[in-house]
């Protein structure tokens, strides 16, 4: 009996070490299948058809839908991943609605649907200056390469900015891009949003303003800045910068509705001292505006 005890008690260890290792859940269930096929087995076909037994059996519908869509993008299975957040979101909790905007804000990006992209990240950020988000508690809890770490509310709304700045720049909306990347850097700056402002201006011919904007990075002044991506991209970018005649492209800003301009000024407002009723940004934004229509 004693010898029966140690080799099941072995055999459990075994077992936990298993599940631990490949981050596979325990049970018999389709969605454990499912993790099965795409984390032991690596069969990605056979775990969406798992992850589809398993929404339709109501079991962990949560991960299952957010898990297929990622394993349907990595097969570039995109738009068929799309339709089926969108289709079956309904099912999911109302805690799961936000990391399946941020599975839809992916899969936008991967197939270049950037319409779609720009209304859901500026249907997100809505809820955050009308108190929505995060349930309405300050910080949520994130997950990251098996990590969970505490996020604030201005550091996703300065991630979703960043997003927003850069879907406009691939509509080649520069000042609009600029316009954003400018408020996510009031709100939490760092290297990467730098980098990426100093690029919307040196489309926009302002070469000195791009130069001290990509200095700030080179200098070590902005969070991030450290990073070998962001320095060898601002190093890339003063290259071009010195490369580059004086030329300046027109751009509009179309898009920018007014609603969510108060929205974003309203944010700003209740996270700092009152400077003047308007940001200086939108100020500027006015005053370009009134030169359009003169």
């Amino acid at each position: 009996m004693e010898g029966s005890s140690k080799r099941s008690s072995k055999g459990n260890k075994e077992k936990d070490m298993y599940h631990i290792i490949h981050k596979v859940p325990y049970g018999d269930t389709p969605y454990v299948k499912a993790k099965h096929a795409q984390l032991v087995e690596k069969d990605p076909v056979a775990a969406i058809v798992w992850f589809w037994k398993a929404i339709n059996a109501g079991d962990r519908v949560d991960s299952a839908l957010k898990d297929m869509a990622v394993v349907m993008k990595q097969l570039d299975r995109t738009e068929e991943a799309i339709e089926a957040v969108k289709s079956f979101r309904g099912l999911c909790s109302k805690q799961a609605q936000e990391s399946l905007d941020n599975v839809l804000i992916d899969l936008y990006k991967k197939c270049g649907k950037i319409e779609e992209q720009i209304d859901l990240l500026k249907r997100k950020l809505r809820s955050i200056y009308q108190g929505e988000a995060f349930n309405g508690k300050p910080t949520k809890t994130a997950r990251s390469h098996g990590k969970k770490f505490q996020v604030s509310v201005k550091q996703e709304t300065s991630r979703l900015l960043g997003n927003l700045g850069w879907a406009y720049m691939q509509k080649s909306n520069f000042m609009m891009a600029e316009v954003v990347y400018q408020k996510a850097q009031m709100i939490d700056p760092d290297a990467n949003k730098a980098c990426n402002l100093g690029l919307c201006l040196m489309k926009q011919g302002r070469y000195e303003e791009a130069n001290s904007v990509i200095q700030d990075v080179l200098q070590g002044r902005l969070p991030g800045s450290d990073d070998c991506k962001s320095r060898n991209r601002a190093e890339e970018l003063i290259l071009e910068l010195r490369s580059m005649q004086p030329s300046l492209e027109p751009s509009d800003l179309e898009g920018l509705d007014d609603d969510f301009v108060k929205g974003l000024e309203q944010l700003m407002n209740e996270w700092g001292p009152v400077r003047s009723k308007r940001l200086p940004i939108f100020e500027e934004i006015s005053s370009f505006r009134d030169q359009l229509a003169c």
